[in-house]
């Protein structure tokens, strides 16, 4: 099977090619070659936004049995990948997001069947996007198959968190400094390793099963920000952390560019079904987060280090600003008579 990654060396691209690999298929590259491809990947190089340039090079590529496209965000690469490929392949896999979910949601876990809405541009995007294409396979088109992931992460990078920028979040636990989280750090998340997300989505390549159909591939184990933190902090021999809680509207207040995620998705449970997937295509949890954790400390310490938490003095004002006015409420409060 020759099967087109648009993308193919970004997190969850890579497990996807190696796994491809591993099972004897011919893989391609489209990409701005910015990265190099694994031994035995082709790479046709260009610019995915520049439609109508990605258009004309897919018509005069060879065809292939399946396109997997990991760079679609807009309703306009959506519209674009139908011309490009529509008669000209056997598959099309879509890689969406779990941010297409309304939220809060009808029930929890989230299934594939939820009410779609999406609270930010990316998430909204990305339901037009599916919409599209989906309309595109009622119609005849070409088979698709759509992919929901949740946060996911690799061994070199970092790890979501409420405030910070970069691994500055890593480094105030390392030193033992306060950190930030959002609400009251009870809302639940979840994160999954690319090795977890990768093999099914590669396993759906060609797979009838899957044609007209849309899977969660998201992490399965929960727990809350607070824990997160908690075994972040263990996972890099750090002590306890000292967690701030801070309403969410207000952090987003302060810094929308930082927090804006906070209210779009964090403050949200983050628990998706991932039965469909796992019956279909043997999606498995196999990266415990502890260990994951670990591997990105490891990484980042044998690669320059973390980012230093000195730099970012606005976090430090936020937390100063909120135990003042926390105490001069309660001082307000009290001398009023409120208690």
């Amino acid at each position: 099977m020759r099967v087109l990654i648009i993308g193919g060396t970004g997190k969850i691209s890579t497990a996807i090619t190696r796994y491809l690999l591993e099972r004897g298929e011919s893989v391609v590259h489209y990409n701005r070659g910015r990265q190099p491809a694994p031994e035995g990947v082709a790479t046709v190089i260009g610019d995915r936004t520049d439609h109508a340039s990605f258009e004309a090079q897919m018509r005069e590529a060879a065809p292939c049995d399946c396109v997997v496209d990991m760079m679609g965000y807009t309703p306009e690469d959506a519209a674009s990948c139908l011309r490009a490929f529509g008669g000209r392949t056997g598959h099309l896999i879509f890689c969406s997001t779990v941010d297409v979910y309304a939220r809060p949601p009808r029930a929890y876990p989230i299934r594939e069947d939820e009410a779609l809405g999406g609270r930010n541009t990316y998430g909204r995007n990305k339901v037009v996007c599916e919409q599209i294409l989906m309309a595109a396979h009622e119609r005849g088109e070409l088979p698709v198959t759509v992919f929901r992931p949740a946060a996911t992460y690799s061994d070199e990078g970092w790890l979501c968190d409420s405030f910070a920028s970069g691994t500055r979040t890593l480094d105030r636990l390392r030193r033992g400094r306060p950190v930030i989280v959002h609400g009251d750090g009870q809302s639940l998340w979840v994160a999954t390793h690319r090795d977890d997300v990768g093999p099914p989505i590669a396993r759906a390549a060609g797979d009838p099963r899957t044609f007209g159909r849309a899977y969660n591939v998201a992490g399965e184990e929960w727990f809350t920000w607070d824990r997160y933190y908690q075994l972040i902090a263990g996972a890099m021999g750090a002590p306890p952390p000292t967690l701030v809680h801070l309403p969410t509207d207000l952090l987003a207040q302060v810094s929308p560019s930082r927090a804006a995620i906070c209210a779009e998705n964090f403050q949200f449970n983050n628990v998706f079904d991932n039965a469909a997937a796992r019956n279909d295509l043997g999606f498995a949890y196999t990266v415990p987060f502890v260990d994951g954790a670990r591997r990105i400390i490891a990484w980042l310490d044998a690669h320059g280090g973390l980012d230093n938490s000195d730099d970012d003095p606005l976090y430090d004002r936020v937390l100063e600003a909120w135990a003042r006015l926390g105490e001069a409420m309660v001082r307000e409060l009290s001398e009023a008579g409120g208690r």
